[in-house]
């Protein structure tokens, strides 16, 4: 990690709140949150539910616009960014999980796997199926290339779904209770697999509600009212 990375961070918020409004009633879901994330760190955000840890992954992601403070990425203000420049933003560098798998359920293993390239103009025919076809190796479904999500287990569209983030070579993966909807042992080996991606080099930051699956995070960020309760690394 070079020197000017070790004083800025990768991911660095500062005074960020967020407050949702429905009519005449607001709710604070982040209260003045200062918080940096480093180059290469596998990190955990856990907190009970309601208590703002998804909505700091989607104001580092732009998903949601901060209502004060500021959000830098490898350098880049993504809350002063335009709605266009955020979905290329996030095209060029992020790879998401969410809970829930949003595979296209017409679309096979590998076309669901290729169609963020398609989006991001990542790289050209060919190529584009190469490097799908090398995504569901990389996470053990080379064999399933063909099948449609319906075909495949949970865990198994849960790696479609990583494969899928893994598109068009983020440097920082994000992952929204990604194991909720797995049993324990697929849970577990998705996490060997961020893992593995974290040891590669890629940051990765995933919520959950699992502190067993959190601990295996070198840094594990607890969450209470909208704001940093504690932090433990290891």
């Amino acid at each position: 990690m070079d020197e000017k990375h070790e004083q800025t961070g990768l991911i660095r918020l500062l005074g960020v709140e967020k407050v949702y409004r429905t009519g005449t009633v607001e709710f604070a879901a982040l209260r003045h949150i200062d918080l940096t994330i480093h180059h290469g760190e596998m990190v955990s955000i856990v907190g009970p539910s309601g208590s703002g840890k998804s909505t700091i992954l989607n104001v580092i992601t732009g998903i949601d616009r901060v209502t004060a403070g500021q959000v830098s990425v490898d350098g880049n203000r993504i809350d002063l960014m335009s709605e266009e420049q955020l979905a290329a933003w996030r095209g060029r560098n992020l790879g998401i999980v969410f809970q829930f798998f949003q595979l296209l359920p017409t679309l096979t293993a590998l076309e669901n796997v290729v169609l963020p390239m398609e989006f991001a103009r990542f790289s050209k025919g060919q190529e584009r199926i190469d490097r799908g076809s090398r995504n569901l190796d990389l996470v053990g479904l080379g064999d399933k290339l063909n099948h449609l999500p319906g075909e495949l287990s949970g865990g198994e569209q849960q790696r479609v779904a990583i494969a899928r983030a893994l598109a068009c070579e983020p440097s920082i993966l994000v992952g929204d209770e990604p194991t909720g909807n797995l049993d324990s042992e697929s849970a577990g080996r998705m996490l060997d697999l961020f893992v593995s991606l974290n040891q590669s080099g890629m940051t990765v930051i995933f919520v959950t509600h699992d502190r067993q699956l959190a601990n295996r995070a070198s840094r594990t960020i607890s969450i209470r009212d909208g704001r940093v309760e504690s932090e433990t690394s290891r």
